[in-house]
């Protein structure tokens, strides 16, 4: 079980000065992991673990604790499912989706590409799952369920027939309340770029680029300057709009994501007059320009270019930078340090890892919490 701990959690103390016993490191260790404390036969157990060098075993007493679900993984995800980004949101099928897939140990790319989603486990008394409302999900949270208990994988190909190109989270109904709503998809490319890469346009932001994929909707001449188009604008749109075609069969209604393969969302077709001779999104193709030049730092592999959500999600996964960012997400939130202080070898080795155990999540946390209690 010690191989799982990284090697940089190896070489550093593993308690803070004069107070982390086994006993305290097992109760900051489970308070960590599962937001309370420990029960007193699980503290004991815990220490007993620790005493011996079973670090890892002793994480995963505390992993097993149904808050870890509920509080800890909840929290964690919960802002990934908002547009603005605060966490203050309903249980959804995204969030629900996480939480199950970390429970099951199903490898965590899956986010992006699988066909997969958690629902309640039938005979529950909750309404029944719809792509109309999110009441199966507010319901499981109004009466406090024990998500670690009563969550069952599904298949979105299931309860969702005609949705064809299915990409994990990012065809589930949360993700399209965020982020089909109005707009012109772009904000579903952006949102999926922030969470799985930890990159925002900011970072991302390439002059150099082509900008052959950009829309009519935007202007080339804004404020009658052209140099603002090309050292600002094209730095976000070149890339963006390039990528954004994975979405162009999908919209919102209101009420549901409303996916339909012969026909381009209108949204993404708006404000022609604003540059007639843009690119017209005519079907769902995309291409990524950021494999070359200054984003090339992200470790992009396999196709840089495709056709559809689900592509586009696994081009997503198999980047350097996917685990990498989960493993700033994790350490973010379990070791309560802004991301900035940590050394990049601490999160390497960390992403290096989450790879190598077929992207587990319960064994990244657990490194993750063991890294803090070594500080």
């Amino acid at each position: 079980l010690m191989r799982w701990i990284p090697k940089v959690l190896l070489m550093l103390p593993l308690a803070t000065p004069a107070l982390a016993g086994p006993r305290e490191r097992a109760y900051r260790l489970h308070s960590r992991l599962a937001s309370v404390p420990p029960a007193a036969d699980i503290l004991t157990q815990m220490q007993s673990l620790i005493a011996n060098g079973d670090l890892m075993g002793a994480a995963n007493l505390a992993l097993d604790h149904p808050k870890f679900y509920s509080i800890t993984l909840k929290n964690w995800v919960s802002p990934w499912t908002d547009k603005d980004g605060s966490g203050r949101v309903e249980l959804n099928d995204y969030s629900a989706t996480v939480i199950g897939m970390a429970r099951d140990n199903v490898p965590f790319d899956q986010i992006l590409h699988g066909d997969i989603i958690y629902t309640a486990a039938p005979g529950t008394n909750i309404p029944a799952y719809s792509r109309a409302n999110n009441d199966h999900y507010r319901t499981l949270e109004a009466q406090s369920a024990d998500l670690k208990a009563v969550l069952v994988q599904n298949k979105q190909s299931i309860l969702t027939p005609d949705l064809t190109d299915i990409a994990g989270a990012m065809t589930t109904r949360g993700f399209g309340a965020a982020y089909f709503r109005a707009g012109t998809n772009r904000a579903a490319i952006r949102a999926s770029l922030m969470t799985f890469t930890c990159n925002d346009m900011e970072q991302l932001s390439d002059t150099s680029i082509s900008d052959f994929r950009v829309r009519q909707d935007v202007e080339r001449l804004p404020g009658g300057d052209a140099k603002v188009y090309r050292n600002k604008c094209s730095g976000c749109h070149a890339g963006l709009d390039a990528l954004a075609g994975a979405f162009a069969h999908f919209d919102w209604n209101g009420s549901q994501v409303v996916y339909t393969p012969t026909l381009v969302a209108p949204k993404m077709l708006q404000n022609a007059h604003n540059f007639p001779e843009g690119h017209v999104t005519q079907d769902s193709s995309w291409v990524n320009p950021w494999t070359e030049g200054q984003n090339a730092r992200l470790g992009w592999s396999g196709s840089t270019s495709g056709t559809g959500v689900k592509k586009y999600g696994q081009m997503l996964a198999a980047t350097e930078a996917f685990p990498r960012c989960m493993a700033k997400r994790a350490y973010s939130a379990i070791c309560l340090q802004d991301i900035a202080t940590v050394e990049d070898v601490q999160i390497e080795e960390f992403a290096r890892n989450f790879r190598t155990n077929n992207f587990n999540l319960k064994k990244l946390f657990a490194a993750v919490a063991l890294q803090c209690l070594g500080e």
